[in-house]
């Protein structure tokens, strides 16, 4: 508990200083580009919770090196590794400058690090025809370095509404935590619980009001880590099913490769181009829109905020039976099909706008009227 409370407190206090010294910053770390059709916030508001979220890590990184604790280096090295994920997001929140291709590179580049620093290595996956292939190191590499910085694009594709990402990462990191925590792996519990002290410490200003956001310095730093402790988990014990930690980053990865499948087949557009309809998206237009009417800062803020719980409750139908069976792959893998079909469903029926009436949440006078 003392990893969580240090990270929170720093993080809490680091974003509570980011937000009140935003005149002097704003005009670089600010979100000025309202009309996007990925943006739904009102203001132009600080982007860079990031920096918040790794000030946390750092706290509790000197914590373990004063107390002698023997995960100490382990965890500077994760941080390290973790530096060009995190920075190639950075850079872009404040030049607006750097491309997709380039931050993916960027974290190709850490996870690669993390390959040869800290054995975070994807060797096994439990399917016949790859495993032998994954026993050649330069394949293993490669497989490595792309399903890392999948997972860390994929949890910057949903950092759309005030508390999505954040919340969505407590939750992964809350079920890594508790499987390392049996395994009686500090590494794996002591950093799980670190990550979510200083996302929480973000997240309390974040959610609801939106006072701050992650942007893809935090985002990536966030999904970086996902990847990483994912890895790590099925690369240190043989006991974990490689399907358990799929299984618990499934809501963001699958939302990345439906959307890659969408734009390029169905819409016939650059996977790279933002569009408007994804899964958390059509939630705001289709189910949450008429909650809260008007158009000022204060009413989309309400509406903004009122998205994120749907997709966290999306998100633990995934995690909870995870956590519950994270050594068996065959219930694994079909927990995996059921929350595609779930996900799949649900989205044809926001698109065609068949979703059950109680799911919608509408302003009381309007339904008066």
């Amino acid at each position: 508990m003392q990893v969580l409370f240090i990270s929170f407190l720093l993080s809490f206090l680091c974003t509570m200083l980011i937000i009140r010294t935003s005149r002097w910053h704003g005009s670089l770390s600010a979100d000025h580009d309202l009309g996007s059709v990925q943006k739904f916030h009102a203001v132009a508001v600080p982007r860079i919770g990031g920096v918040a979220v790794i000030v946390g890590l750092l706290g509790v990184a000197s914590w373990y090196s004063y107390k002698g604790i023997l995960e100490a280096r382990a965890f500077w090295l994760l941080i390290l590794v973790s530096l060009p994920a995190f920075l190639g997001g950075l850079v872009e929140d404040l030049t607006k400058y750097v491309s997709p291709l380039a931050r993916l590179l960027a974290t190709m580049a850490a996870a690669m690090a993390g390959f040869w620093l800290l054995d975070a290595s994807i060797n096994r996956l439990d399917v016949p025809l790859l495993e032998p292939m994954l026993q050649f190191w330069p394949v293993a590499l490669l497989f490595t370095a792309v399903a890392v910085a999948g997972v860390a694009n994929a949890v910057n594709i949903i950092d759309g509404y005030n508390g999505l990402a954040a919340m969505v990462s407590v939750m992964i990191f809350a079920a890594f935590g508790y499987v390392g925590w049996q395994l009686q792996d500090p590494l794996i519990w002591r950093t799980s619980f670190a990550m979510i002290g200083a996302i929480l410490g973000f997240f309390v200003w974040n959610f609801p009001r939106g006072l701050v956001f992650l942007g893809d310095g935090g985002a990536y730093l966030i999904g970086f880590m996902v990847g990483e402790m994912a890895v790590l988990l099925v690369a240190r014990h043989e006991a974990v099913s490689p399907w358990f930690p799929l299984l618990v980053v499934i809501y963001p990865v699958f939302e990345t490769l439906f959307s890659i499948y969408r734009k390029r087949f169905v819409r016939g557009m650059s996977p790279s181009v933002p569009d408007g309809v994804h899964l958390h998206m059509l939630v705001y237009k289709r189910l949450v829109r008429w909650t809260v009417g008007g158009s000022d800062s204060r009413h989309r803020t309400t509406r903004n905020a009122l998205t994120s719980p749907y997709l966290w409750l999306l998100c633990s139908l995934s995690i909870f039976p995870a956590v519950l069976f994270w050594q068996q792959s065959l219930i694994l893998q079909l927990m995996l099909v059921v929350f595609i079909l779930i996900y799949v469903v649900l989205y044809r029926a926001l698109v065609l706008f068949k979703v059950p009436r109680w799911l919608v949440l509408r302003n009381r006078r309007t339904q008066k009227k």
